[in-house]
């Protein structure tokens, strides 16, 4: 990419996911200035949904995305993202409810509480990730491609994620950990700012169900793009190796940047399962 205005929003994509750095490596030139747009977009997305404290705020930037996506297969966009990916016939080809799905789970969403166990955490959350993985795999493999898989590891993943904000989100009304998973650690909303052992007995059991689930999406053999595939990778090993740590919490932190030999042979591996190598 060698637009500047382009360039700030996929260095925000990869300043959260610096793993997915090797992974653009692996997508061909041919498309690749397009898939890291769309990429750089979902991020754009998911910052309005969960960066923004003042939810009046946060609905006023996603009500002004919905109004981009509406007319942008008319117009071609106002954002720089949107004008990258609608000067592609991609884009038009896409039905017009994938790229709204996404911005109208996310304004939903605003308002949630913390959910009262893991089931619907998850359900809660795939709302907004699970749209966008529908709308990343029409992109990449087309409109009647499966998205299962690619959405319960868009959704896990940003658990993962979720749980290495645990201080810093403790005050909000949405907490990384569902409702149940406090009561029977014995845990309160003040109690999350600190370490102690029910705080990492939470954690461990938190980061064991999320592996669980990103290990059998993973083995689905479902469509998933390079960067999702890697995204899921990632998280598994992170979720894995934070579960089995003495200070989960600190671990989690350990592993968000964390990239080498590791994370280039789980980029091959999402590119070779995206058919993208031979």
């Amino acid at each position: 990419m060698s637009d500047g205005a382009i360039q700030s929003y996929v260095d925000k994509w990869l300043a959260i996911q610096p793993q997915q750095r090797i992974a653009v490596g692996f997508v061909h030139p041919d498309v690749r200035d397009e898939r890291v747009a769309l990429a750089a977009f979902e991020q754009e997305l998911i910052s309005s949904a969960y960066g923004i404290r003042e939810p009046q705020v946060a609905a006023a930037k996603l009500q002004w995305w919905a109004e981009e996506l509406s007319g942008a297969a008319a117009s071609g966009g106002r954002h720089p993202l949107t004008k990258v990916l609608f000067a592609s016939a991609r884009a038009k080809a896409i039905s017009p409810q994938l790229w709204i799905a996404p911005v109208l789970a996310a304004m939903a969403q605003l308002e949630q509480g913390t959910s009262s166990d893991f089931a619907g955490q998850v359900m809660a959350s795939r709302n907004m990730h699970g749209a966008l993985a529908a709308l990343e795999n029409a992109w990449w493999f087309g409109a009647d491609a499966p998205s299962d898989a690619a959405a319960e590891i868009a959704t896990l993943s940003h658990l993962v994620f979720a749980l290495s904000r645990l201080e810093l989100d403790a005050d909000r009304e949405r907490l990384p950990l569902p409702m149940s998973r406090l009561a029977r650690h014995g845990l309160s909303r003040g109690q999350l700012k600190e370490d102690s052992p029910g705080r990492r007995d939470a954690l461990k059991a938190q980061l064991t169900e999320l592996a669980a689930g990103l290990s059998a999406a993973l083995d689905r053999g479902q469509p998933l793009s390079t960067f999702r595939g890697l995204e899921g990778r990632t998280a598994l090993a992170t979720a894995r190796g934070a579960a089995r740590a003495g200070e989960p919490f600190a671990e989690l932190h350990k592993r968000q940047s964390r990239t080498g030999p590791a994370t280039a042979f789980r980029a091959w591996r999402a590119a070779r399962q995206a058919g993208r190598l031979g």
